[in-house]
């Protein structure tokens, strides 16, 4: 079965048609995927980590769980999650995270700017761009302390996450640019639709 490529450090934007399968491949592991996405007939509706964490009390969705969008309407079910752990809480890596947290002088551009640039054909402008749904990311957090940190993926090689469309839908996904995500390794992200 044939797969699409986002090479490393980069992104892609396509439209996923209600009812239809995105599976979500992490080909060599330890790769994390930033989602977005918005509907196809009116993208002021957009996915939003707030509401879907709302709804299903709890911060790591997997197999069964329902992404929704800023409405509460239904965007994507998990239906199948090979790794069980990703992240709905960081937002995309961008080039001022890259200056700010780390100090680059000279910071890549980042899953921000990856997304923005996917996006920009379907009209879809920088600012409303919303914190992504992050496939096979491993943000731990201390329940006592209320701190974050961020964890080696735990996904393997070949490992995947398929969603299901609830509604026509335009997706961002990248293959994630910062080190730290993807215990310093960048390589590809492979999808494909159903």
């Amino acid at each position: 079965m044939t797969h699409a490529v986002i090479p490393p450090q980069s992104g892609t934007a396509f439209l996923l048609r209600k009812h239809q399968r995105l599976t979500v491949i992490d080909p060599e592991g330890q790769q994390v995927s930033d989602l977005v996405a918005f509907n196809a007939d009116d993208t002021d509706e957009w996915l939003s980590s707030g509401r879907s964490l709302d709804y299903a009390s709890k911060f790591l969705l997997t197999t069964g769980d329902v992404l929704y969008s800023n409405r509460s309407g239904p965007m994507l079910v998990i239906d199948e999650d090979r790794v069980g752990r990703h992240d709905f809480l960081l937002a995309p890596c961008s080039k001022e995270m890259f200056a700010r947290l780390y100090g680059h002088t000279e910071p890549h551009r980042g899953c921000f700017g990856n997304l923005a640039s996917a996006l920009e054909p379907f009209g879809i402008s920088p600012d409303a761009i919303p914190t992504a749904f992050n496939v096979f990311m491993n943000v731990q957090v201390d329940g006592v302390a209320g701190t974050l940190s961020v964890e080696p993926p735990l996904s393997k090689a070949g490992d995947t996450t398929t969603f299901v469309a609830q509604m026509d839908l335009i997706v961002g996904l990248t293959a994630c640019s910062a080190g730290q995500s993807n215990n310093f390794r960048f390589k590809p992200i492979h999808y494909r639709i159903d």
